[in-house]
Order: C-alpha cells, then sequence, then structure tokens
C-alpha cells in the first residue's frame, strides 16, 4: 500500500472518529432530551386510592415512581411492587419522600377498591385508575404501551410497559428502572433525585 493510500485511509478514519464522537456527544443526548420531553404530560384525569385526582399538576412536589401495570397480572406487577419495596428498605428515612403511583392499564376491572387491597403492603403507594379513555390518555401521555391479550378460557390478560418511570421534584422524567434491574442501580437513581431536590 502507498503511503498516499495510507493518509487517504487515514484520513477517512479520522473523519469517521470525529463524526462518532459528535454523534455521540453532542446529537445523541440532545435526541435522547427531546424524546423524555413531555412524558407524563397530557389532558388525563385519574382518580386515585387517597381520593383525590391525579393529572399532569400532581407531577410536581416530590420524587414520583410511576408505574403501569394491573391487579390480575401474574408476575411482573407483584415483582416489580417487591422490588420497590426493596428499594424503600434501603433508602431507609429518605423512602419517606418517594411517591409511588400504580397506574392500572386495566380499568375494566381494576376498580379502586382492588387497587387500594393490591398496593396496601407497600408503604405510601397510591394506586390510580379512570375510564378506558382517561387511562388511555395517561398511557399516552407516559408513553406507556398496553395491549389486551385473550386467554383460552375466554379471559384476558394485559402486555403492558414494565419500566419504573422516575420523575423529579419539579415533575419533569428523570429516568426509568428497568424490570427486576439490580437493586445497587436502582437505588442509586432514585437516591440521586432525592438529594438533589
Amino acid at each position: 500500500m502507498t503511503t498516499g493510500s495510507l493518509r487517504v485511509l487515514a484520513g477517512i478514519a479520522g473523519a469517521a472518529l470525529f463524526i462518532a464522537a459528535i454523534w455521540i456527544f453532542v446529537i445523541a443526548p440532545k435526541m435522547n432530551a427531546r424524546a423524555a420531553d413531555g412524558i407524563g404530560r397530557g389532558e388525563y384525569v385519574l382518580s386515585t386510592t387517597e381520593g383525590t385526582e391525579f393529572t399532569q399538576e400532581s407531577l410536581p412536589g416530590q420524587v414520583t415512581a410511576v408505574f403501569f401495570g394491573f391487579t390480575h397480572c401474574p408476575d411482573v406487577c407483584p415483582t416489580t411492587l417487591g422490588d420497590m419495596m426493596g428499594w424503600q428498605e434501603r433508602l431507609g428515612d429518605e423512602a419517606q419522600d418517594l411517591r409511588i403511583l400504580f397506574v392500572t392499564v386495566d380499568p375494566e376491572r381494576d376498580t379502586l377498591p382492588m387497587l387500594s387491597d393490591y398496593v396496601s403492603w407497600l408503604p405510601g403507594a397510591i394506586a390510580a385508575t379512570g375510564t378506558p379513555d382517561e387511562v388511555k390518555k395517561a398511557e399516552d401521555a407516559f408513553r406507556v404501551f398496553a395491549q389486551r391479550e385473550p386467554l383460552e378460557d375466554g379471559d384476558y390478560t394485559m402486555s403492558h410497559t414494565s419500566k419504573v418511570m422516575l420523575f423529579d421534584r419539579d415533575g419533569e422524567f428523570a429516568d426509568t428502572i428497568s424490570y427486576q434491574e439490580d437493586e445497587d442501580s436502582a437505588v442509586a437513581k432514585i437516591d440521586a433525585l432525592l438529594q438533589a431536590s
């Protein structure tokens, strides 16, 4: 290979590295920030197990963990609520400053009394439901996937997003916790929000 060819290859490699750096450090973060803008914002009105309404105006004021699920869920929802209890135990007294909101994706079956029973064992947790239209508006606002799946016996289950969404005290979307994410990682994300506020 000639010296000229090597220079051309070096130039191409340098340009590729420059473009990659611009993507990683400038473009991708801006795209991610834009994608997160507005999560939780919408015209939904939900009723909570506390006897209050939950709207986009309810998000500010407290660090909040929002999880969408349903009371007939066989695995993801009870596991996630159990994980949340573990996070609370790790956070200790700080956990009192963390609001936990469980929003049903199955408003046809999940009444407020059922939801109240479902989250009652998790300290400080509240649950919310509404008409199917209002729940759909909330799903759209939080960018949550939920879909009814028929079962062979004529019953149905729900497929749904399994991530917990974290919001800071200003009500701004801050981060997510994946299903069964390492407890150290999950607690660190929550703690960072509690300490920053």
